[in-house]
């Protein structure tokens, strides 16, 4: 029984027709029919290129495509296809309750725990202390002077040793009574934590 090599081969050679010529006409490469002409299929493109090559062979040597092709097929190995012990499985991803559930939870986690952590940097990091007035090296014409500014609320302030009272948000105003050998004020805002923040304003009193 021969092969679809072989019976293309005899077919071109009584046709005498060359390699040359086969691949001129048909556009196939002649190593390519070499080796469809050996029955070389290990070293040939996949079976669908090989059907085509020899398709377009045996209608160039007057054999009825659908034969060649037949042959061809009874001729061409079987292949081997690879097991995949674990074939990979493609799950739909959908939106469950449970899943639902775990998000919030974690989500509510997250922000009591970010708020958590900016109370403690809060409560550990030293107050803020603004002072608007008076400003340093400035000058007071009597025994008064008006000081103003602003703190971390919640913290305990004194001025020159005199407690002042803060608003909610942090505000303070009042004037303090002073003496002409006074030439400075001195700020400490004190917080729960016991974070302390000082600081010193010069004056001149005339």
């Amino acid at each position: 029984m021969n092969t679809i090599g072989e019976i293309l081969k005899t077919a071109r050679n009584l046709k005498k027709i060359s390699l040359s010529e086969i691949e001129r006409e048909t556009k196939i490469k002649i190593e390519f029919i070499k080796l469809i002409e050996e029955n070389a299929w290990d070293k040939l493109p996949a079976f669908p290129v090989v059907s085509g090559f020899v398709r377009n062979l045996a209608i160039m040597l007057d054999i009825p495509p659908e034969n060649a092709n037949a042959i061809l097929r009874r001729d061409y190995p079987p292949q081997k296809l690879p097991i995949n012990p674990k074939p990979d499985v493609k799950t739909n991803f959908f939106w469950s309750p449970k899943l639902a559930f775990g998000l919030g939870v974690t989500l509510l986690v997250l922000m009591v725990l970010s708020y958590l952590g900016f109370e403690y940097f809060k409560f550990i990091k030293p107050p803020n202390l603004e002072i608007f007035s008076p400003k340093n090296n400035g000058v007071v014409l009597n025994n008064k002077v008006s000081v103003s500014g602003r703190t971390t609320t919640d913290v305990f302030l004194t001025i020159n040793n005199q407690p002042i009272i803060i608003d909610q948000e942090g505000n303070f105003a009042t004037e303090l009574q002073i003496t002409p050998e006074t030439n400075n004020l001195k700020f400490i805002a004190v917080s729960r934590s016991g974070k302390t923040t000082e600081k010193i304003v010069n004056i001149n009193v005339e």
